[in-house]
């Protein structure tokens, strides 16, 4: 495929330039500086690259309105949309221009108004950041003029785009042969290692602090160290009790119910307050999405109810002026949700396939997500830490990348440093390095190329190391628990651990049906829908008032489940006395009635949790619940053994030590990662991070072994992952590379009828009206198709595609839209303007001239392997070498979905 061709664009003058260095007018990509827009009514619309742009001497300005929400509000209310523009050397183009926008979907019109400055945020990344010298701009000028790379809300990356421009970049880099331009090539080359190198330190320091402050908010919900107050209760009282703790019930003498009692009360009122800050900060990331984007829900909210489907538009439609508003039509009530709720892993993997979302890992929501979680954990909700370090490593990853314009300016390149900052997240979530690098490659990233799993593992293992040093769990141990099993596994134990998988993973698989059930139930009662600070109020109040009474649900998941997978040892100070270590056949019973009641709870608890407005993971949770089923299993499997020692098929077992061989233990530790794997699919990352956290080699197949087994069974039950759920509920433009469905058919199956107003015919003139233009971009845009594009046809032949985004610019750039002439084929005969600059009718420099095209008659599956292998976001159709159609890639996707929906049914 030729690359496509590029030509200059207006330049900026140097008034602009000016007035952008002084930041009067300038708009950036973070997301934390002032806004003049109402934090109650966030409004997402796509932006236009024409806010990058000032507008020509001779084009009239139109009046703006400072207070109304506009097509450049990103995402987060308050944040910066990015739009990048940029040349060849790197030299920033200044933003100065306030006009109307033209887009059309749900008749939304507004002006804009940018006058924010920049915020010390922006100013610290724009101080740190490589700047290229003149120089360098002269050696490159005259190989790559300029380039745009840019992308609306809620569109795909053109990952083909991007690749070239790099290749450009690079190519002009290289051209330098001197001393300085070699500097200039080896700093480049080691950009990426000092990206790696700076994302896991950073994301090792918020995980430190995270770990300890959670932790000291945890315990204060019971009393407080009079020593000094922020010290838990174990480093306040390192060997047992001890006078220095201080209970709230003897703190307040009694008063006024009793010390039980009022330990009782303090502890309820403690955990509703925790999760209610915690709530209140995540609504400050409330973010409207208007109907048009036709998305369901983005922070787990299973009780979204499904996005009507728009109509085609078909041929003999009424149509839409340039300047004229389309009939009203009944629209769908917007979108709400909140960035910083939830685990935010589904979005993240949605992100690193190439689906852009402003905002959503700006450093606002880096900073509420971080203690908005630290407020969650602490409360004692049924909820983990570790699926949030995923979103928050990436959102660190994402604002790291603005210290160099070659991540900052490409997002395809930008997507390596992220799929590096997420293994990173769960690297120093569990302490597993290996473990987070096979995270990276099994969960979340799309492409994975072998120079990205290098600087994947250096990331992983620069951030294990920082952790390592600062020793958040004071064991000077990087992962999150660790236990040793001393005593090897029997064979005749090897069916127990096939029927822990099963039982794991479809617990895992029942989960995900209980909490849409739930969800889709309780979640939809109006008031609760209306006040979402209701709900996580109503489940703190029900967690903390049973999980009070229950020693299982009162302590931390990570340390709940510690106790849960340790061998029973009495010299380990970091066991609690749970009752769940007999040394006899008759104390088994007792144990066995205490597990199944927290075992129940607990999987309540989890349910009703998943999925509230608050920064909540699932990754531990569902262990938790998992370890709980398998130390039951565990101890009824020793009970047998001690009940029958004389049994052949036992061996020596029984006569190992008081309590047999049996390690209830490792089923629990079993169960707990086939449970994981149930929810989150995930399979060798799960035996990887579990072989991790025991450091013993002689477990690795019966962890192997439940896993598989967990996996065959949770696929039976719930085809979908928790995170494959949420993705399809959404109608993401995402493409499952790890699953091809068997394809019998080929590309005239979703190719649309061939329609006038989707093409540009220049047969019988190369010149357009540019009011027809603006019909035809109109109506892509009502059809939600803001990454799409329009063919260019002479003679029923393809010539050429003007991207949807690069039409838009074009047409608000010219003096006189309603009665201009526009240029779509190259004419020799046409001379250029005296001045020098390039004439803005002049269409040409924004038309692919060999766009991606395919026969209808191709197979489904070269398809499929040119939308997921190359990451277009549309393929022209020929026929017999004549343009016949094209289809986008949400158009592949939704087939896709209706072929699995089709096999699922038979």
């Amino acid at each position: 495929m030729a690359s496509r061709k590029h030509a200059p664009r207006l330049r900026e003058t140097r008034e602009s330039s000016v007035a952008a260095a002084a930041g009067g007018s300038a708009v950036h990509d973070d997301d934390d500086g002032p806004s003049n827009i109402d934090s109650s009514s966030y409004l997402s619309l796509p932006p236009s690259p024409t806010s990058f742009r000032r507008l020509p001497p001779n084009m009239s300005r139109r009046p703006s309105n400072p207070e109304a929400p506009d097509e450049r509000t990103s995402l987060l209310g308050n944040s910066r949309s990015r739009v990048r523009i940029h040349s060849a050397h790197g030299s920033p183009r200044a933003p100065h221009l306030s006009r109307n926008q033209s887009y059309a979907a749900d008749s939304v019109k507004s002006a804009r108004h940018h006058s924010r400055v920049n915020s010390w945020g922006q100013r610290l990344i724009h101080a740190l950041a490589d700047r290229q010298d003149s120089s360098m701009a002269e050696s490159k000028g005259s190989i790559f003029p300029d380039d745009r790379v840019w992308y609306d809300q809620f569109t795909s990356t053109d990952w083909v785009h991007d690749s070239i421009a790099d290749s450009y970049r690079v190519k002009a880099l290289r051209s330098r042969k001197d001393f300085w331009g070699r500097v200039y090539v080896t700093f480049d080359g080691a950009q990426g290692w000092i990206l790696s190198a700076l994302v896991g330190f950073i994301v090792a320091v918020l995980a430190y602090i995270v770990n300890v402050t959670e932790a000291t908010a945890f315990d204060f919900k019971d009393g407080y160290c009079t020593r000094y107050w922020y010290l838990t209760e174990k480093k306040c009282c390192p060997h047992g009790p001890c006078t220095d703790w201080r209970d709230w019930g003897e703190v307040l003498n009694g008063f006024p119910f009793g010390e039980m009692w009022t330990d009782y009360i303090v502890y309820i009122g403690a955990v509703i307050t925790l999760a209610s800050l915690s709530c209140l900060l995540t609504l400050t990331t409330k973010t409207v999405v208007p109907s048009a984007y036709r998305l369901t829900t983005l922070d787990e909210n299973l009780a979204a109810v499904p996005a009507e489907p728009h109509a085609d538009h078909e041929a003999d439609e009424v149509s839409v002026s340039p300047r004229r508003q389309a009939p009203e039509a009944p629209t769908t009530p917007p979108m709400i949700y909140y960035s910083a709720a939830g685990s935010g892993v589904a979005e993240v993997r949605v992100i690193l396939s190439g689906f852009v979302l402003h905002g959503f890992l700006g450093l606002r929501t880096l900073i509420i997500k971080s203690a908005g979680l630290i407020l969650s954990v602490g409360s004692g909700l049924s909820l983990g830490k570790e699926g949030p370090y995923v979103h928050i490593a990436t959102c660190v990853g994402n604002i790291a990348c603005r210290l160099f314009s070659k991540y900052d300016r490409n997002d395809a390149k930008r997507r390596e440093v992220l799929s590096a900052a997420a293994a990173a997240g769960v690297a120093v979530a569990f302490g597993a390095p290996l473990g987070g690098v096979l995270f990276g490659l099994e969960e979340v990233a799309y492409f994975f190329p072998a120079k990205t799993l290098f600087r994947t593992f250096f990331c992983c293992i620069t951030a294990a190391l920082t952790l390592k040093f600062l020793n958040p769990y004071g064991t000077h141990k990087i992962v999150m628990f660790q236990v040793k099993y001393v005593i090897d596994w029997e064979y005749f134990e090897l069916a127990s651990f096939i029927l822990v998988g099963i039982l794991g993973g479809a617990a895992g698989a029942l989960f995900i049906k209980a909490s849409r059930r739930w969800a889709q139930t309780f979640r939809r009662i109006p008031v609760i829908k209306s006040y979402p600070l209701l709900e996580v109020v109503l489940v703190a109040f029900i967690t903390g008032v049973i999980g009070y009474w229950n020693i299982f649900t009162k302590l931390p998941v990570a340390k709940l489940l510690y106790n849960l997978a340790a061998p029973c040892d009495d010299r380990d100070n970091n066991l609690e006395d749970l009752g769940i270590c007999p040394e006899s056949l008759d104390e088994i019973p007792p144990a066995l009635l205490n597990l199944f009641a927290a075992f129940l709870i607990k999987g309540f608890l989890t349910i009703i949790t998943f999925g509230i407005k608050v920064p909540a993971g699932i990754y531990v949770p569902s262990m938790v619940v998992g370890g709980l089923m398998g130390r039951l299993i565990g101890h009824l499997v020793q009970m047998v053994v001690m009940s029958y020692p004389s049994w052949g098929i036992f061996g020596t077992c029984a006569k190992v030590s008081a309590s047999t061989c049996i390690q209830p233990g490792v089923y629990g530790l079993i169960a707990a990662g086939s449970t994981m794997c149930g929810v989150t699919r995930l399979s060798v990352t799960l035996a990887v991070i579990l072989f991790e956290l025991t450091g013993s080699l002689d477990y690795v197949l019966p962890f192997s072994l439940a896993i598989l087994v967990a996996k065959w069974t949770a696929d039976a039950i719930e085809p979908l992952s928790i995170y494959d759920l949420l993705t399809e509920m959404n109608s993401y433009p995402f493409l499952n590379n790890k699953h091809k469905p068997i394809f019998t058919s080929d590309l005239a199956d979703i190719v649309p009828r061939l329609r006038k107003e989707r093409v540009i015919d220049i047969t019988s003139s190369p010149v357009v009206p540019a009011s027809s233009l603006r019909t035809k971009l109109e109506l892509l845009h009502k059809a939600g198709e803001l990454d799409g594009g329009l063919p260019i046809i002479r003679n029923d032949v393809l010539v050429g595609l003007i991207p949807a985004p690069d039409l838009e610019y074009a047409l608000d750039n010219l003096p006189d839209e309603g009665s201009g002439m526009c240029l779509m084929a190259h004419v020799p005969s046409i001379d250029d303007s005296d001045d020098g600059l390039p004439d803005p009718s002049d269409f040409t420099p924004y038309i692919d001239p060999a766009p991606v095209a395919l026969d209808i008659r191709s197979p489904m599956d070269l398809v499929y392997e040119c939308f997921v292998k190359l990451g277009l976001r549309y393929i022209c159709v020929l026929r017999d070498g004549r343009y016949a159609g094209m289809t986008h890639k949400k158009t592949f996707v939704k087939y896709m979905r209706e072929l699995e929906e089709k096999e699922g049914r038979h």
